[in-house]
């Protein structure tokens, strides 16, 4: 049997993304995200199981209201799958990321140009923005990690370091993404992390 996706998925969601609203009204103009802009649509990055189950249920929504735009997704998450297989930093029959150092280290060099199987080309829009992972979630408005803040490159371009403070996404969603990415695996998803033209095909 499929492993479900938990319930309390979309309170994670509302959390996340009311937290990106109120980062976005504090940046204003600073923040160059845009419907049209792609470049955070480039690149692989790991997503987790329950980003991996958010997908999927995306896609199958997807099938019912447009089978030919989600036909398009899984070709494209086929054709990437294909092309990627051979230097995957992990198993490439599965799609699991490896966790040992090497592997990491492989990753960071991995797919770097790589498209989002999600991203359509001729629109640049996301045929499954709806159900798109939590590090989409929070790209673009200035973000606190061990690695220090972070964002988006197009954005604050000459922004004051207070212009970018006051703009900071504070995020408070990790208790209850650890405890339902938990639930998940639980639940029958592949644990580990993985990307997210492996999570399309599953």
């Amino acid at each position: 049997m499929a492993a479900t996706r938990p319930a309390r998925d979309g309170e994670l969601i509302q959390i996340v993304d009311s937290a990106l609203a109120d980062a976005a009204r504090r940046a204003g103009d600073w923040l160059a995200c845009r419907p049209g802009c792609t470049q955070c649509c480039h690149g692989v990055f790991a997503i987790s199981p329950l980003d991996a189950l958010r997908l999927k249920d995306g896609l199958a929504a997807l099938s019912e209201a447009d089978p030919v735009r989600a036909s398009e997704v899984r070709q494209r998450a086929e054709a990437s799958v294909a092309g990627q297989a051979a230097e995957f930093p992990g198993d490439p029959v599965t799609g699991i990321l490896g966790e040992s150092e090497l592997d990491q280290d492989r990753f960071e060099r991995f797919a770097t140009d790589e498209p989002c199987p999600a991203l359509d080309p001729a629109t640049g829009a996301c045929d499954l923005y709806a159900a798109r992972p939590m590090t989409c979630r929070i790209f673009g408005p200035p973000v606190l990690s061990e690695d220090g803040l972070g964002m988006c490159e197009l954005c604050f371009v000459g922004a004051s370091e207070a212009e970018i403070l006051a703009a900071e996404m504070h995020l408070t969603h990790a208790p209850l993404e650890d405890a339902l990415t938990e639930e998940a695996e639980q639940a029958g998803a592949p644990r580990g992390q993985t990307i997210v033209a492996y999570a399309l095909l599953r």
